[in-house]
């Protein structure tokens, strides 16, 4: 009974009807996902269409409906493709074509996990003449806990952004570490922000601190425009003395605060990563449309510094550079409103995919794989062909 029921399980996965059903699906999501690019970001689309196990949709703004979403379709496809295009599926030579095209698209969902589980991507912004050997996300944060050893370095303790997002004034977020000598409690947390000062002529509803408070704003469609901002406690370990403090995400300075005879400096800030080399903006270069202020061309004259080897390269919109699976892209330039002599800096899109190469592999199978598929049907047919003209023939005489 067992048996059977795996068999049929089986079948169901690895039916056509089964794979129609996902794409169909897909589409849906594609449709609605589109729609609502009206209202948010592409980023945010993203997350709840494409990268959600289930997506709930609301329907004429009143009833509520859900649906399967990208990941666990993806997933879904995955198995069907699997099961059906490659294991049960007659292994015959005259559809070795098949074959070889369903190992391509196995490819491709694989380079998209892979992209989605394993990759990074960021910016880095530099002035000429500066280097650094990080870039930062655009839309993930974290708080920061940095301390002074008795070496003189500088530890950093980190609490990612994922945890702490939900805080709100009626779910607090607490965070416990035996190596801190005092708890960290995110009492709200702010997607988008201001942080402004309190005048002594209008009143708030959030606490002010130290004379500024946070202004609940909006997100922004565009969810790299976001600037978030958190409400933040350290409550002492040794006499539960507690500490308010405001972070925001565009503040100059962090937070400072000496506990336990320890300076401590808590920041809220971009997630960065760090890079296998160091980049220095060597010379930004910019060509304008004739009487416009709106680039034509933009160029970065970089120095790529690796082991103590310096390496001169040129990096433009379409010649970005590539080294140890890190590419980097000419992005943008700024100030917008800079004048002729005032600095300019340079930002580079950067991103860390190990599956970077693989959609040109997989196109490259499936191309191939049809060329079989559709070569070996033209010689049949030409085969026919001649056959039928021989009985033709024959019967003529």
């Amino acid at each position: 009974m067992i048996t059977n029921l795996i068999k049929s399980i089986f079948r169901v996965f690895s039916s056509f009807g089964f794979a129609c059903i996902i794409l169909l699906f897909m589409l849906l999501l594609t449709f609605l996902g589109t729609l609502e690019q009206v209202d948010y970001g592409i980023y945010d689309i993203q997350q709840k269409y494409f990268n959600s196990v289930v997506v709930s949709y609301t329907l004429a703004n009143r009833v509520p409906i859900l649906l399967p979403g990208g990941g666990l379709l993806m997933v879904l496809l995955s198995l069907n493709l699997l099961c059906g295009g490659m294991v049960r599926i007659k292994k015959r030579w005259s559809r070795a074509g098949i074959l070889v095209v369903h190992s391509g698209i196995a490819l491709l969902l694989l380079s998209g996990f892979i992209t989605y589980a394993f990759s990074n991507e960021g910016y880095l912004t530099l002035y000429e003449n500066q280097q650094s050997d990080k870039f930062q996300s655009y839309y993930i944060w974290e708080i920061c806990v940095k301390e002074t050893t008795d070496d003189g370095s500088v530890r950093e303790h980190i609490i990612p952004g994922e945890l702490f997002e939900s805080a709100s004034n009626e779910m607090p977020v607490t965070f416990h570490s035996s190596e801190l000598p005092f708890a960290i409690r995110v009492n709200r947390y702010m997607r988008n922000s201001q942080a402004l000062p309190k005048g002594p002529m209008f009143e708030v509803d959030v606490p002010v601190v130290d004379g500024y408070f946070l202004q609940d704003t909006a997100a922004a469609k565009e969810a790299e425009r976001n600037v978030p901002g958190a409400y933040i406690q350290l409550i002492e370990k040794a006499n539960s003395r507690k500490h308010e403090a405001i972070l925001w995400g565009l503040q100059e300075y962090a937070y400072a605060q000496k506990i336990d005879r320890r300076p401590w400096a808590i920041d809220l800030r971009p997630k960065s990563w760090t890079l296998p080399f160091t980049v220095v903006l060597d010379k930004f270069t910019r060509e304008l449309h004739p009487r416009t202020t709106i680039a034509k061309v933009f160029s970065s004259d970089i120095t790529k510094i690796e082991d103590g080897i310096s390496q001169r390269i040129e990096i433009t919109m379409n010649e970005p550079l590539r080294h140890r699976g890190y590419t980097l892209f000419q992005a943008s330039w700024g100030p917008s409103n800079a004048k002729p002599n005032d600095p300019l800096y340079s930002t580079f899109a950067v991103v860390k995919n190990p599956a970077d190469r693989f959609p040109i592999a997989a196109c490259t199978i499936i191309g191939v794989g049809l060329l079989i598929h559709f070569s070996q049907k033209l010689i049949r047919y030409i085969r026919r062909e001649r056959g039928l003209t021989a009985i033709t023939s024959v019967a003529n005489d």
